[in-house]
């Protein structure tokens, strides 16, 4: 019996060190988990494609992405994932609120899990060698480690179906991003690209082919559910509330994209303090800065003299767009939309000029 019990002993210990099994999937109605449902969603939104212009882009190194329901904002995902083909993905994910309140509300860090794999539609999703290498060599006091975290947040998850759609075998990194100041964010991207140019130079990776940059974000959450009427609630409430919101996209993440844009960006989403919302409540105010910081930092320190230029493929929101007619798809909505509750999100694609 002793024997027995010091087997399982270690094994545990073992298990332990080299990982913690498959991260579950959190949410089974706004995403697909099944590949039945993911071809169905996936052939509708190819046939339904309406930016061809997309297509003529140079290769991507970066992109952002809406993280709402695929019924809701699945063309606007589309138009991105379909120009993803690295076998190597960081995905820089939200930390909502409801999952910082339940650890405390860590802040001026990054958030790692140790899952050996995640699930996904068509099969487990392998973590890239990348995640342990940054654990490794990263200064400790930059990250927390906590698959609760990891379990309870839906924003990287979304990611994985469309990843998985036109690559099967990519190998992911998840990364969550809590709350910190620009200078922060400045420091801390800093390190962490330093990391990754190591990691790139020593696997002989080509940024945009071998490995990829994805942020998960969502625009403007529109309510009193959210806290968040400065227009009012009606139709010209909402015309000003999108307009006010694409401009932000248009101005500070499309175009020749730097520290200096970035540090605009923070300004116009939250106002005097990186705690608050500036009449615009975006989930991505940290993911956003933070990844595109992060890529302008790696760049420098790949020698790379190119400039990186962004542009937003797609803008929309739940009440403009309302549900994609996609039926039997055992899809469903999370959230209702309607003028008084509306959430915007767009697209964009990053490359070198």
């Amino acid at each position: 019996m002793k024997k027995l019990i010091l087997i399982v002993l270690g094994f545990a210990v073992v298990s332990g060190l080299l990982g913690q099994g498959t991260r579950p999937t959190r949410d089974d109605i706004g995403y697909c988990w099944d590949i039945r449902q993911a071809d169905r969603l996936m052939n509708y939104l190819a046939s339904a494609s309406t930016l061809p212009e997309t297509d003529r882009l140079p290769s991507l190194i970066a992109g952002i992405s809406p993280h709402d329901d695929y019924l809701y904002a699945g063309q606007v995902y589309y138009h991105l994932f379909k120009h993803i083909n690295a076998k190597e993905v960081v995905i820089f994910g939200v930390t909502h609120s409801p999952v910082r309140k339940a650890l405390g509300d860590p802040q001026d860090k990054l958030i790692f899990d140790s899952y050996t794999y995640w699930e996904g539609p068509y099969q487990k999703v392998n973590i890239s060698k990348l995640r342990e290498y940054l654990k490794e060599k990263l200064d400790k006091k930059l990250y927390i480690t906590s698959n609760e975290a990891h379990q309870a947040e839906h924003s990287l998850e979304a990611m994985i179906p469309f990843l998985q759609h036109f690559n099967r075998d990519v190998r992911i990194t998840p990364i969550m991003v809590t709350g910190m100041n620009f200078e922060t964010m400045e420091s801390t991207s800093g390190e962490l690209s330093s990391v990754i140019a190591a990691y790139i130079k020593e696997n002989h990776l080509k940024i945009g082919k071998d490995i990829f940059f994805l942020i998960s974000a969502d625009a403007n959450h529109y309510g009193k559910d959210f806290d968040n009427i400065p227009y009012g609630e009606d139709e010209k409430a909402h015309r000003l509330g999108t307009e006010r919101d694409q401009t932000i996209a248009d101005t500070y993440l499309s175009g020749e994209i730097t520290p200096g844009k970035i540090k605009g960006l923070t300004g116009e989403l939250w106002g005097n303090s990186y705690k608050d919302y500036k009449d615009t409540v975006w989930c991505g105010k940290y993911s956003i800065p933070f990844g595109l910081l992060t890529v302008i930092h790696l760049l420098e320190k790949s020698d790379h003299e190119r400039r990186l230029i962004g542009k937003v493929f797609q803008f929309s929101d739940t009440y403009t767009g309302g549900v994609i007619p996609l039926k039997k798809a055992g899809l469903g909505i999370t959230a209702p939309f309607s003028l008084k509750h509306w959430v915007s999100f767009f697209s964009a694609g990053y490359f070198l000029k």
